[in-house]
């Protein structure tokens, strides 16, 4: 298919550049919980024009969630959702040069159904495909469908992982796989075609727990982290990067992160204000149910839920794009990050934007996007 392999440069951090992605609005509401901010909708038609701006602009990833159940409240936020394979091999063929990245949990689907997913996502990508893994968090969404892993904890579920993970890797590389694992049992099982992206599609995750971070540093090309501000970020990124090479690995480290673009500061954070007054609180309550927080409990504020009072579902920068590109920059080079994934109010108003005013400044301070090749493991 003419696919141009790109050969392993070493230590991703070695290579300067950054990847600057987009986390997909694949649910209604986006990731600002609030009655004021613009109406994403969540549908297809919309999905595709933010991917094909993300390919057009320079942007180096696009990535999708997989959901099955919303947070209600007056919006009914989260309530409609797409599935995230389906929606990103879509697009795929909707785009040509940004990578795409989709998501599985991994007790829900059989590793050799994903082996062949991503197969083909790569092949219809032509090398583009990444996988997101995901360990399962929220027992009631699925409860509904009676497939929460009832008696496997957090940590079992890592263990559960890592067989998965170990399964689906063997399938892209082996004319044959036979496993008789705890979790995974193969039986001569063979998984044709294999990926076209050498040794393999790109990998990453969101373990932070210890035995999630052990999981994705041994296991992923990739790690998503957040922190309580920026300097426990780069605590938490340096300490990543350091445990990796413990491990004899490298590792990208991303956050994600909105960004409230205005033309001044003061706009921006007018803007940010206005989301706040019309926080959702019945889809605020919906969520921290689904983190595990009792209606009792929902009264007691703790970092997370003062900062999802704000409407806000994620951490988020605040301001004119010359603020975004210098608080962008500053983040990025405090906490040692190889990339961001990036949230917007109104996609396709602030995607352009961005792609005028703070992406250049990114790049000429970090250089060129690097083409992450994935560390066999």
């Amino acid at each position: 298919m003419g696919v141009s392999i790109q050969p392993d440069f070493g230590l991703p951090s070695d290579r300067g550049g950054k990847d600057i992605g987009v986390f997909l609005p694949m649910a209604n509401g986006g990731w600002i919980m609030s009655s004021n901010a613009p109406p994403l909708d969540g549908s297809y038609a919309y999905n595709r024009q933010v991917a094909v701006l993300a390919d057009q602009l320079g942007l180096d990833f696009v990535m999708s969630m997989a959901k099955w159940r919303g947070y209600g409240g007056a919006t009914r936020h989260w309530d409609c959702s797409l599935d995230a394979q389906i929606l990103i091999a879509a697009l795929a063929e909707a785009t040509r040069r940004v990578k795409v990245w989709t998501t599985v949990h991994t007790f829900l689907q059989n590793p050799a159904v994903t082996a062949k997913m991503m197969a083909t996502l790569d092949q219809i990508s032509e090398g583009r495909a990444g996988l997101n893994v995901v360990t399962g968090s929220y027992k009631a969404e699925f409860d509904q469908m009676n497939a929460w892993p009832e008696g496997l904890g957090h940590d079992e579920r890592y263990d559960l992982a890592a067989e998965w993970i170990e399964a689906v890797k063997r399938l892209w590389s082996e004319p044959s796989v036979t496993m008789d694992g705890r979790y995974v049992k193969l039986h001569d099982c063979q998984s044709l075609p294999k990926p076209v992206s050498q040794p393999r599609p790109f990998l990453v995750c969101a373990g932070v727990s210890p035995k999630g971070m052990q999981f994705t540093l041994e296991e992923m090309d990739a790690i998503f982290l957040s922190g309580r501000d920026n300097e426990d970020l780069a605590r938490i990124s340096r300490a990543a990067k350091a445990k990796a090479r413990e491990f004899g690995r490298s590792i990208r480290t991303y956050t994600m992160m909105t960004l409230v673009i205005g033309e001044t500061d003061a706009a921006a954070q007018a803007q940010a204000e206005r989301f706040r007054e019309g926080l959702d609180e019945g889809a605020l309550k919906g969520m921290m149910r689904a983190y595990g927080f009792l209606d009792s409990e929902l009264g007691h504020e703790n970092a997370f839920v003062a900062s999802a009072r704000s409407s806000f579902m994620t951490p988020r920068l605040i301001g004119s794009p010359a603020t975004i590109a210098d608080q962008s920059i500053a983040l990025m080079e405090q906490a040692e990050l190889d990339g961001l994934m990036l949230i917007f109010p109104d996609y396709l108003a602030d995607i352009p934007i961005f792609a005028d005013q703070v992406l250049p400044k990114i790049r000429a301070r970090f250089g060129p996007s690097p083409e992450v090749s994935p560390h066999a493991a």
